[in-house]
């Protein structure tokens, strides 16, 4: 089995410079020749696009955290645009629920007008209320 010579991924400049160069080729090809992939026990060679993605995003200057989260590890951020699943569930996502410091069991009304759904977060006051509605129905 021949021996593959694995080269230092590109970055910066010079990953740049060698995906123009390599205009042509197919992304995948692209990440492989700037040396964004692994080769397997089998001799395989597995290309890693997030890193070659990452790679030119960083490259090209782009910020696209604000912030890094308090635990190094990176996120989504809030977009405050969500859109109904096929399902027909609507998601709201942990970069809200972070924001808000929201813990599991937290509770929310729901309110609907024409166009909008209003969440508001059950306080004590509202739950001593729901449970005398409660157990007078």
């Amino acid at each position: 089995m021949p021996k593959h010579k694995k080269i230092e991924p590109l970055v910066g400049e010079d990953l740049l410079k060698k995906v123009k160069e390599l205009e042509n080729l197919s992304k995948e090809e692209k990440a492989k020749q700037c040396g964004y992939y692994t080769v397997t026990k089998n001799g395989i060679e597995r290309v890693n696009m997030m890193k070659f993605l990452n790679a030119l995003i960083d490259a090209e200057g782009i910020q696209l955290d604000s912030a890094p989260n308090a635990n190094g590890r990176g996120g989504r951020s809030a977009s405050y645009r969500i859109s109904v699943q096929s399902n027909g569930n609507l998601l709201i996502g942990s970069a809200y629920t972070k924001q808000m410091n929201l813990k599991p069991g937290d509770e929310f009304l729901i309110t609907l007008g024409k166009k909008h759904i209003r969440l508001r977060q059950v306080d004590a006051d509202d739950k001593e209320g729901l449970e005398i509605a409660e157990a007078t129905a």
